[in-house]
C-alpha cells in the first residue's frame, strides 16, 4: 500500500523532545503520535474510553496546525491526549498557553536543512488527512500486500504541470483473502482533487474514492479480479490524471515498509525542459534531504529515472529546477 512512511524511532524521539520543549503545539502533537505509532482512529478510541469525545477530523486539524483546541472540552481532550500518548502532564497544554503556535526562533531550521515545500506540505500535512480517509475505508496498515516490483511513470506537460502518472505494480499477499489495493495521490499545490481522474488498468477496477480539497489528497480503492491467498502474486495497473495543480517541481514516493524494486521515470514535454534534475531520499517527510545525485535528461524522450533495488521505509524521489 502506498502509505506515508513512519519516522525513524530514534529521530522521532529526538524530534518529540525538541517539540515538547520549544513547540509549537501541532508539531509536538504530531511528533508524539509518530513516536507512539497510533493512527488517529485509535487515538479517538482511547479518548472515548476516557469519556472524551473528539472527532478524527479535529485531531487531524490539530496536528496539522490548521486549528488549535481552545474550548473547554477541547482543552480537556488535550489533557487526555497527554495521558494516551504517555507525555508529561501539562506538556501539551503549556504549549497551547504560550501563544498561537508561531515558530519560535530557537526552532527554526537552518537554510541547509529546509525540506522542499511541496514535500513538507503534501506528506506531513497530508498525512493527518490521509489517516482519516483510510480510516473511513477501514484500510489496514499494509493492506496484506508486499510490493515485489513497482514501475511508476510521471508525465509533466508543456505548462510545467503534472499531467498524470501511471503505475505497473506487482505484489505478493502475505495473508489470505486480500482482494484490493488502496492507491494514494498527492496533488501539487492548487490541485483540485475533485477533478482528478482515477484510472483502473489491467486486472483491477475502481472501487471507493475519497478526497480532501485543502490538501489535494485522493485515496482510491482498486478492486482485484481475484481473491488472493497467502503467497500469491498479482500484477495490476492504475493511474491518476491530474493537470489541476500549479507548476510541478518534484515527485515523491513514500514507503511505510521495506519492499522490492521501485522504478520512477519522469518525462517532460519538449516545450518545457528543466535545467537540472536530482534524485533524493529522506528518512521522514519533515527530515533533511540526503543522498542527492544529479540525473541526466535523455535527449530523445526528455526523461530521467531512478532504480531502487530494495526500498526501505522513508521517502525517495526526483526533483527538478525550471530556471
Amino acid at each position: 500500500m502506498e502509505r506515508i512512511p513512519g519516522p525513524d524511532p530514534v529521530a522521532a524521539g529526538s524530534e518529540l523532545a525538541r517539540a515538547l520543549h520549544s513547540g509549537p503545539f501541532h508539531l509536538a502533537l504530531r511528533a508524539a503520535l509518530a513516536v507512539r505509532g497510533l493512527p488517529l482512529h485509535r487515538v479517538q478510541h482511547h479518548l472515548a474510553d476516557r469519556g472524551v469525545k473528539v472527532g478524527v477530523t479535529s485531531l487531524s486539524y490539530w496536528q496539522q496546525g490548521v486549528r488549535r483546541p481552545r474550548r473547554a472540552e477541547s482543552l480537556r481532550a488535550v489533557g487526555a491526549l497527554e495521558e494516551v500518548l504517555r507525555l508529561p502532564a501539562g506538556s501539551l497544554l503549556r504549549l497551547l498557553a504560550e501563544g498561537d503556535g508561531g515558530q519560535p526562533a530557537g526552532g527554526r531550521r537552518g537554510a541547509g536543512e529546509r525540506p522542499a515545500a511541496r514535500s513538507y506540505r503534501s506528506l506531513v500535512v497530508g498525512a493527518a488527512v490521509l489517516e482519516g480517509l483510510l480510516a473511513e475505508m477501514e484500510s489496514p496498515a499494509d493492506g496484506g500486500l508486499h510490493t515485489v516490483g513497482h514501475h511508476e511513470s510521471v508525465r509533466i506537460g508543456a505548462d510545467r504541470r503534472l499531467v498524470g502518472r501511471s503505475s505497473q505494480h506487482v505484489v505478493r499477499a502475505h495473508r489470505d483473502g486480500v482482494d484490493r489495493y488502496v492507491a494514494i495521490h498527492h496533488g501539487d499545490p492548487g490541485c483540485d482533487p475533485g477533478r482528478v481522474a482515477v484510472l483502473a488498468g489491467e486486472n483491477c477496477r475502481t472501487g471507493r474514492v475519497r478526497w480532501q480539497r485543502e490538501t489535494g489528497v485522493v485515496v482510491a480503492e482498486l478492486l482485484f479480479d481475484a481473491r488472493l491467498r497467502a503467497g500469491d502474486t498479482y500484477v495490476f495497473g492504475y493511474g491518476f490524471e491530474d493537470g489541476t495543480g500549479g507548476p510541478s517541481s518534484e515527485h515523491v514516493r513514500g514507503f511505510s515498509f521495506a519492499g522490492g524494486l521501485y522504478v520512477l521515470q519522469v518525462r517532460f514535454d519538449a516545450q518545457a525542459l528543466p535545467v537540472r534534475c536530482r534524485r533524493f531520499a529522506q528518512a521522514t517527510a519533515a527530515g533533511v534531504r540526503g543522498a542527492r545525485r544529479d540525473l541526466t535528461l535523455s535527449g530523445l524522450h526528455h526523461s530521467v529515472h531512478i532504480v531502487e533495488q530494495e526500498v526501505r521505509p522513508g521517502l525517495v524521489g526526483i526533483d527538478w529546477d525550471w530556471d
